[in-house]
């Protein structure tokens, strides 16, 4: 029996929600020129916008767990949606550098949470077998986010200012959390739900290792693609379309990544897919250091480093099978890892910019959160090898 037709509409309202974050979350990283050089900033400086929405991020993950926990989902999502929405366009409003700063980093509060409640409501809300649908449904916002969104934003930024670039995903957030009110489902909150037992996934170290694993190991990532229209505009003359063409093909490149990953992880078990992964980031993060200088050739590293930005699959995986009945914690948490990536490497990246490196140093900042993550990913395997609980990570046979 298919869902009803408001049910459907009610999980598209969420995804027009995490398109939103992922249009905003990623559309700061390309607009960073145009800020930097309007609010009269250095690069690196500019990047502390970047950190300071991703900190949000790692702050709110685990505080909108515990508050929602208990919270009917339904006008939780909703509330934080348009919170969401409201920071975005103060963002987009309020003068000032610091202003800027402090509203992304209000931002970046709702995101975690956000994103995790949506997914558990959608698969909720859908019959057993359809679950998996309603997951992807959501995170298919930010796919697409990143394929039109993002380049949507910077074509905005370019022609009309980079205000526009976050006033856009907030009225979108504002717009997805009037659909949440208005077709979701009125269920209420789980009456067995104990907001306490979900910090004990901050306790198992299983967890905290693999959290530590995305926080260092996609740091990498960010710490690339952050400056890349940047480094693009300050060393080559390229096509005014280029910038919007380098933001779309990292989108496609991780919708790409992001099926090889999950294809890795059934084969291989989460450990040796995300040592597969670690590695391939870490070749094409010196590939991008290479390119600087090219236009051509940096569009086609953006789309690799895309591919590469797929750790959050086996990640994912790993959390499900160690969180116990902490998922909804996990799941947040797993945004916070991955965006404490998002801090870590436009910070370190920040630095050997402004202690004078040059733009290809982005690329080698990456390389080396590359092996930092493979150092840490080995610390995870010998955790679970001496816990005994790695039958898990050997693929199944065909």
């Amino acid at each position: 029996m298919s869902p009803q037709p408001n049910l459907k509409l009610a999980i598209l309202a969420l995804g027009l929600g995490s398109f939103a974050i992922g249009t905003s979350e990623f559309a700061a990283m390309g607009l960073l020129p145009w800020y930097a050089s309007d609010l009269a900033i250095t690069e690196p400086q500019a990047g502390h916008v970047i950190s300071a929405y991703a900190l949000g991020v790692v702050v709110g993950a685990p505080i909108t767990s515990i508050i929602g926990a208990r919270l009917p989902r339904r006008r939780y999502l909703a509330a934080l949606i348009a919170a969401y929405g409201v920071m975005n366009l103060l963002a987009a409003i309020l003068p000032g550098y610091g202003t800027l700063v402090f509203t992304r980093f209000l931002a970046g509060l709702p995101h975690g949470g956000y994103l995790g409640v949506a997914m558990l409501f959608a698969a909720d809300a859908l019959p057993k077998e359809q679950r998996a649908k309603g997951v992807t449904q959501v995170l298919l916002g930010l796919t697409i986010a990143n394929i039109a969104g993002v380049p949507l934003a910077g074509v905005l930024g370019q022609g009309l200012g980079w205000r526009w670039g976050f006033a856009l995903p907030g009225v979108l957030a504002l717009i997805a959390g009037w659909l949440i009110l208005r077709l979701a489902p009125r269920v209420g909150a789980s009456p067995d739900a104990n907001p306490l037992a979900e910090l004990k996934a901050l306790r198992n170290p299983a967890v905290i290792l693999t959290l530590l694993v995305g926080a260092i190991g996609c740091g990498g990532v960010f710490a690339v693609y952050a400056f890349l229209s940047a480094a693009m505009l300050a060393t080559t003359e390229p096509p005014a379309w280029a910038v919007a063409a380098l933001l779309s093909v990292f989108g496609i490149g991780m919708t790409l990544g992001s099926i090889i990953a999950a294809k890795l992880t059934i084969r291989l078990g989460e450990f040796r897919a995300s040592l597969a992964l670690m590695v391939f980031m870490g070749v094409t993060q010196a590939m991008a250091s290479l390119a600087v200088g090219n236009w051509v050739l940096m569009i086609g590293s953006s789309f690799l480093v895309g591919v590469g930005a797929s750790m959050a699959v086996p990640l994912q995986t790993r959390l499900m099978e160690v969180a116990g009945e902490a998922q909804s914690m996990a799941a947040a948490m797993n945004h916070a890892a991955f965006n404490a990536a998002n801090a870590l490497g436009p910070w370190l990246a920040g630095m050997a910019l402004a202690a004078g490196w040059g733009w290809r140093s982005s690329g080698l900042v990456g390389v080396g959160l590359s092996l930092a993550g493979i150092v840490a990913l080995g610390f995870a395997w010998w955790q679970s090898r001496a816990s005994g609980h790695s039958a898990q990570d050997y693929p199944a046979r065909a």
